[in-house]
């Protein structure tokens, strides 16, 4: 692998941290570090470049971060003071004004976050910021602490793809392959960064990041194959977490055959997810009931939905009208077989995976199934050139359920990729969004996870567990359940 380098050492023996990830590129569109832009944020605040005014704990719970407080005004205006401390890596302070001026941009140029926010004025007081919002939003810190809401100088601009964040570090050269970091040396926090540069790098072939990691040219990787994990296993420190990440694949509503309920109840059944995660994913993954893992309280058993079962799937789809008429090994109707498009990207190795799990799935019940496995795989989305479209997603990122149907689910979102459109989830979600508290809050984010199973609008195969592999000298890199921060001001190479 060219260009990755050893551990990199100056004459003025600076700590330099190389850092190889599967998570970044053109596929994830996470390429720059303006957080205003599609999914950039999550390289924003994975790579210590910015930081939001609240974060997350190991139990997802929200904390103060660049805020210092909050006081809910009302149902639809909430105050917050902003850390006096707080500067931007340019060494200008970050006040009421410079945060107003940020979240105005954002709701101005982004695709999901106008939407999620429902922001109707910003006021700025010295060190205090005002929300007012048009609707309830009971989950608005939650989603101001989504990579998106990394508070950076607007005023600055964002020159190179580079943008003037908060955080530890700064990026001083970014690529679609790479970030190039240094320490931030007006960084505010109470610890201050301890490597002089770090390299973010994108490696999206599994094997070429194993062997980078084996011979040295990294100090850490996040995204290794599953089956290499054992290699590292000796000599080496792993960090693990359960995350929210699930492997979903979603039926396109507007195919034909998919607005069968029964077809897609026997698609359903015929995926075996507790064989997808032992074997293909050497048991680093959960099988998935819906869309939030266990861990959550709106997730796991709370829900229900079909069992791995051939013969039911079979049979389904003969009730539908779908047959083997010609001896093929294909179920047909109408003269036509059963032939579906399904579509996902490989720049997350376990997707491709997935595909081929599923095309032998399905043909055990006589559904042809031909994979585009593609990380140009938005033109067809845009085309609408697909039957079934797979992906990870990260369900519960700011530790509310809201976040994933508002993005993924209701009519309209930006991520329905499936055009699923279901008047019990809208009214659901009109009532979610505008009831407060925990616990209401949860029962209602498990009516609708129950009601996208209840429909069969997509299935969910797996939840990831996420795992850093670093060199033993490497010091608090810590993988986290929120899958947002890793770049970090503790961050150590000793």
């Amino acid at each position: 692998m060219t260009g990755c380098g050893g551990e990199e050492k100056t004459s003025n023996d600076e700590k330099i941290f190389t850092y190889g990830t599967m998570a970044y590129g053109l596929a994830m569109e996470n390429v720059g570090t303006n957080p205003h832009e599609s999914y950039s944020g999550w390289s924003t605040l994975r790579y210590g470049i910015g930081e939001t005014l609240f974060k997350f704990n190991e139990h997802m719970e929200l904390e103060p971060w660049l805020a210092e407080s909050f006081e809910q005004v009302d149902d639809f205006t909430v105050k917050i003071k902003i850390n006096d401390a707080a500067t931007f890596s340019n060494g200008k302070k970050v006040d009421g004004a410079a945060v107003k001026a940020c979240i105005e941009n954002l709701i101005a140029t982004h695709d999901r976050a106008p939407r999620d926010l429902k922001i109707s004025a910003i006021e700025a007081d010295g060190q205090f910021v005002t929300i007012k919002s048009f609707e309830k939003v009971p989950a608005l810190l939650n989603y101001l602490s989504d990579p998106y809401g990394c508070i950076v100088d607007v005023a600055a601009g964002v020159k190179d793809n580079i943008a003037v964040g908060t955080g530890p570090y700064k990026a001083v050269k970014v690529t679609d392959t790479q970030i190039d970091l240094v320490a931030n040396e007006n960084y505010w926090g109470a610890v201050k960064p301890k490597l002089d540069k770090v390299i973010v790098k994108s490696i999206t072939d599994g094997d070429t990041l194993t062997m980078a990691m084996q011979n040295g040219e990294l100090d850490a990787v996040q995204g290794l194959p599953y089956s290499s994990l054992q290699l590292f296993k000796d000599g080496y420190k792993i960090s693990q977490v359960e995350t929210s990440r699930v492997y979903q694949v979603a039926f396109n509503f507007k195919t034909p055959a998919l607005q069968d309920l029964n077809v897609r109840k026997a698609i359903s059944m015929a995926i075996d997810k507790e064989n997808f995660c032992k074997v293909l994913l050497n048991g680093n993954g959960t099988p998935a009931i819906g869309a939030f893992p266990a861990n959550l309280t709106f997730g796991g058993d709370k829900v229900h939905t079909v069992s791995y079962d051939l013969d039911g799937a079979k049979k389904l789809l003969a009730e539908a009208g779908w047959n083997d008429s010609d001896g093929d090994g294909y179920v047909d109707k109408d003269g036509k077989n059963l032939e579906l498009n399904y579509l996902t990207y490989t720049s997350r190795q376990e997707l491709p995976l997935l595909a081929e799990a599923a095309q032998a799935n399905l043909k055990l019940i006589g559904v042809k199934l031909n994979v585009n496995a593609t990380d140009n795989y938005k033109s067809f989305l845009k085309s609408g050139d697909y039957d079934i479209f797979s992906k990870a997603i990260v369900t519960a990122p700011t530790g509310d359920g809201e976040y994933y149907f508002t993005s993924h689910i209701v009519p309209g979102a930006v991520d329905n990729a499936g055009n699923y459109d279901s008047e019990q989830i809208s009214a659901l979600e009109n009532e979610l969004h505008n009831t407060f508290g925990a616990d209401k809050r949860s029962e209602l984010v498990i009516k609708m996870a129950q009601q996208v199973l209840d429909d069969c609008a997509l299935v969910y195969a797996a939840h990831l567990r996420m795992s850093f592999v670093m060199k033993p000298n490497v010091e608090g890199f810590k993988a986290h359940p929120s899958d947002y921060y890793e770049i970090t001001a503790e961050l150590d190479k000793k």
